[in-house]
């Protein structure tokens, strides 16, 4: 494991480099964490998967994005807009490291990310996906809630929602459950969509986590997969056994989730 600061625009951004253990990596991986305390609650599964991929002989490159972790700058200089550029930077440092074939690994709207991102990288990628976020829209209004169910008791939920729209819309940023958002942040959020790049047709591997016994896909993600693979692309979907580990009270780990990445590696290999 190899921590370093990356060089973007005048800020410098954390990341850290797995090299594939002993052998030629396979993979070239680069993760793309979740939106904001979802980032939290999901570093352990990412290290423990980032550790387990490069054992099995993948090189992965976690970067922590503008506003983010260990990175420069405060959540409110984030933009959708900067974290596309963040995600060009950190394929430019893996390529330097790694000549493996590209995989990118996304969890929950960094699965958003991922796919914006991959239509502005120089080559083909293939696709990791970690409980994916569909349509950015009801993941930023969900968000959202999270301010207005404090007001549920004194019924100004409906209030303290418009409130936040017309900051936004003023140019304003609001802060919700200790972030401070700014109006481009929220916007490229929500209008971001998970769509198949133009001009590839790779592979992709779709893992959910559920603690209910033979869970299955949403009809969503079913209508998503299908225009994935309309598009071309190979799609791999499945359920594993696990807790939403992203969202827990608690640090948790989704052990079948890390078997089921390690075992899909062959396929994008």
């Amino acid at each position: 494991m190899q921590p370093d600061f990356l060089a973007v625009g005048d800020g410098r951004h954390f990341c850290l480099f797995h090299p594939a253990q002993g052998r030629k990596a396979k993979v070239a991986a680069l993760y793309l964490h979740p939106f904001a305390e979802e980032m939290n609650k999901s570093r352990r599964m990412a290290a423990l998967q980032s550790r387990a991929l490069a054992a099995a002989g993948c090189d992965v490159l976690q970067i922590d994005l503008l506003g983010c972790g260990d990175s420069s700058g405060d959540f409110a200089d984030a933009t959708w807009a900067a974290w596309r550029a963040d995600v060009l930077a950190a394929y430019h440092y893996l390529r330097q490291r790694s000549a493996a074939p590209l995989m990118l690994w996304g969890l929950r709207a960094g699965c958003l990310l991922a796919a914006e991102a991959a239509a502005e990288l120089p080559e083909a990628a293939d696709f990791l996906f970690w409980q994916p976020v569909v349509s950015g829209k009801p993941h930023w209004q969900q968000f959202m809630r999270l301010k207005m169910a404090g007001e549920m008791a004194s019924g100004q939920a409906k209030a303290i929602g418009e409130q936040l729209r017309a900051q936004l819309a003023a140019g304003q940023t609001v802060e919700i459950a200790g972030y401070e958002v700014a109006p481009a942040l929220a916007a490229g959020l929500e209008q971001a969509e998970l769509s198949p790049p133009p001009g590839c047709a790779g592979r992709v591997v779709w893992l959910e986590t559920s603690l209910r016994d033979e869970a299955t896909l949403t009809p969503a993600a079913i209508k998503r997969i299908e225009q994935w693979r309309a598009a071309g692309f190979t799609v791999e979907a499945s359920v594993v056994r696990g807790p939403a580990f992203w969202q827990t009270t608690e640090i948790e780990e989704a052990p079948a989730l890390l078997a089921a990445t390690r075992a899909a590696l062959a396929g994008l290999a």
